[in-house]
């Protein structure tokens, strides 16, 4: 069985503990053992990239430039490989995978673009004979602690923009799916990045990921997780008074009006709520849908859902693949058990354990019906197949209910009016409004985030980007 050390100031490096990486479409496949990092480690990584810090800020962006890009051929190059790795430890289908390692090269080369167009003001000062210039500076050495449910895009959409604007990295993935940051590090590293620009550091959140909050040398943290580990990054943080981004949870609403093309919405919502088996922030899980179409959708969502498989993530035919571990399991299936418990709903399809060839996290997707906004299941996050129908009588109460909610990512509506797909745009309080689309899947070259609990700092991806991994600085200069 291969063994995979973390990366530490350009050196490969083993730790005293490690980790078994498991397959969650089959328990018996162990695809290696990761390295668990100690907080020693951490510190280590912290230091390498403060040295490496100083020459790399200042490194010519051609250099910049051609490291991104090299980066990005490659992954473009093994996308199948690399997407057949994220499918076995993550759960994805293999064509979901295969997909998230074409955006991380999307990414990659497009922050290899941005090298290029690093860009200033040049302004006239108010006093005679004075010059103002504003300018973009890199923070310094940044923390991210990144999740499993995009085990490869989003290490790729932090770590990008930071190399880009002349920062330097340290990692820390999630223990659940550590291959993919693995593969990106090697990558990087015969890319031709310098030594302890990108450290990797894998292992337990309370020991790696507090080393990093704890760190003075840490200018600034990127996280993306859960909201109660969110709040503990920021409290952290505020400590020793590094910048931070948090984006967190959500709470999503697809609107499905009467007017709306039915096997248009059946199939934004369908995507939306169950596929990547429903672990996506972006997901879909309130489905709010009005009176007069209400039972034709529910009746067509329920004929998809008997025609989709669910399978092991690399096989042939298969739509939905297991949940990544045993914990999210027994979390899916709880909020079942409230749903048609305590919340008195109508579990309308699944919600049934399933077993399949091979020992794994299967699990039937399950469609509620007959609910409302106030259950626990259309409060609480559940990021799992599972899904609520929420009926309403118009658009005025849908909208209504769609932002009756603590988070803000991300939102859909399904409809052929102009009149309300433009109203809900305007209205909407997420940060991402779909229109006839699903509310997960956004493109890489433009801002990704949301509101209220969901999101806290500058936008990720694209542009904007450069909100947080810079920061301003105004020079006066008498002529």
């Amino acid at each position: 069985m291969d063994t995979f050390s973390n990366l530490i100031g350009g050196e490969w490096t083993p730790s005293s503990d490690v980790t078994e990486n498991i397959n969650p479409s089959n328990t018996d496949d162990v695809i290696g053992t990761y390295a668990r990092g100690s907080a020693a480690d951490a510190e280590a990584a912290i230091a390498a990239a403060k040295t490496a810090f100083p020459a790399w800020s200042r490194t010519n962006v051609m250099a910049r430039h051609n490291i991104l890009k090299a980066a990005a051929a490659e992954i473009f190059a093994r996308s199948k490989e690399l997407g057949d790795l994220l499918a076995r430890e993550e759960g994805k289908t293999l064509a979901e995978g295969i997909g998230e390692a074409g955006r991380a090269g999307q990414i990659f080369e497009f922050f290899a673009g941005e090298c290029l167009r690093l860009a200033g003001e040049k302004l006239p000062s108010i006093r005679p004979g004075v010059d103002i210039e504003i300018t973009r500076e890199p923070m310094g050495v940044v923390g991210m602690i990144t999740p499993w449910n995009f085990p490869i895009a989003i290490p790729a959409w932090k770590l990008a923009p930071a190399l880009c604007y002349g920062n330097t990295v340290v990692m820390k993935p999630a223990e659940l799916t550590p291959g993919c940051a693995w593969a990106l590090a090697d990558i990087l590293k015969r890319a031709g990045l310098p030594d302890g620009v990108f450290n990797l550091v894998m292992g337990k959140g309370s020991v790696v990921g507090e080393a990093i909050l704890s760190s003075p040398d840490v200018a600034a943290v990127s996280f993306t997780g859960s909201v109660g580990t969110g709040k503990h990054v920021a409290m952290k943080c505020t400590e020793t008074m590094k910048k931070f981004q948090l984006e967190m949870g959500g709470k999503n609403p697809a609107i499905v009006l009467d007017d709306a093309d039915l096997d248009v919405a059946v199939g934004a919502c369908l995507n939306s709520a169950f596929f990547s088996t429903g672990q996506r922030c972006t997901a879909s899980s309130r489905l709010i849908v009005t009176e007069g179409i209400h039972d034709k959708f529910v009746a067509a969502m329920i004929e998809k859902l008997k025609a989709t498989t669910v399978d092991d993530a690399r096989k042939d035919g298969t739509h939905i693949g297991p949940v990544v571990d045993q914990k999210q399991l027994d979390t899916d299936m709880k909020y079942i058990e409230i749903g048609r418990g305590e919340d008195g709903a109508k579990l309308a399809w699944g919600g049934e354990r399933l077993n399949r060839g091979t020992p794994g996290f299967y699990l039937q997707p399950a469609l509620f019906t007959e609910t409302t906004n106030d259950m626990r299941i259309n409060r609480e996050e559940i990021f799992g197949p599972v899904a609520s129908v929420i009926r309403v009588k118009d658009y005025d109460e849908a909208l209504s209910v769609a932002n009756d909610t603590a988070f803000g990512l991300s939102a859909g509506i399904c409809t052929t009016s102009l009149k309300y797909a433009s109203h809900f745009k305007a209205n909407s309080q997420a940060g991402m409004v779909m229109v006839n689309l699903p509310t997960a899947g956004v493109d890489p070259h433009v801002p990704f985030g949301g509101r209220k609990g969901s999101s806290y700092g500058p936008r990720e991806q694209g542009r904007y980007a450069a909100e947080f991994y810079t920061t301003v600085k105004t020079a006066y200069t008498m002529a």
